[in-house]
């Protein structure tokens, strides 16, 4: 159900019967042993997989997001908050034009944030937009609750095995004072590796009910999105 995989003419005919579309929005940058794509890795592979179940269609990705914090890292690749707003919005009003009225942005970075033209968009009644970040929705909530882990950068909770490409210390890391940020201190003087603390890695097992349990509640809200 991603773009890439059809034609125009597909995304036509499909317009003729649905109305919705998921688009991913992340980041390019350091997530110490794991991917430098991780934030756009973890929101593409649940976005597939939701999309399949509910046969919503997929834009492509947005693969830059806001990330001042990080540019010291190398492979670090930063927008400001003004670009990806205007970036965002641009993609949206792309797709207002062709038929779609129905978004889903499934966020995979906490640097971005929906654009306030996205806000007016609703109040005009033009478009309905739902603003998802996955690590911080129910689902997740309830699985830090459960099994009491907590969910930080670069820690267990974005540690899956298909944005692996090191290997993970065993260990725990302590929690990183993020004040130390405010005083001056360079990001990776303070981040260290730039895993913001708790255990590197759990157990696949837990990964992947991790990651279906944010499949259901991904499906469950795209089929609660009421029609303009």
């Amino acid at each position: 159900m991603r773009f890439e995989d059809y034609n125009w003419m597909d995304i036509e005919h499909y317009l003729e019967h649905d109305d919705r579309v998921i688009l991913v929005t992340g980041a390019t940058e350091q997530h110490a042993y794991l991917s430098l794509l991780t934030d756009i890795l973890i929101p593409s592979r649940l976005a597939l997989a939701a999309a399949e179940r509910e046969h919503v269609l997929i834009a492509p990705p947005l693969n830059f997001g806001v990330s001042e914090m990080f540019v010291e890292f190398p492979g670090t690749i930063s927008l400001s908050q003004a670009t990806f707003d205007a970036v965002l919005s641009e993609i949206v009003e792309g797709l207002l034009h062709h038929g779609f009225r129905r978004f889903f942005i499934l966020n995979g970075h906490g640097g971005n944030r929906m654009p306030p033209h996205l806000d007016d968009l609703q109040r005009e009644g033009a478009a309905r937009v739902v603003w998802y970040d996955w690590w911080r929705e129910q689902a997740v909530h309830h699985f830090e609750t459960l099994y009491n882990l907590q969910i930080n950068h670069a820690n267990w909770g974005e540690n899956f095995p298909f944005n692996r490409v090191a290997e993970s210390p065993t260990t725990d890391k302590a929690p990183v004072d993020m004040n130390a940020l405010q005083s001056g201190h360079s990001a990776r003087d303070v981040l260290g590796d730039g895993n913001f603390g708790g255990p590197y890695q759990v157990s696949d097992t837990l990964m992947n009910e991790l990651f279906m349990r944010v499949v259901d509640e991904v499906c469950a809200l795209l089929r609660a999105i009421p029609p303009l």
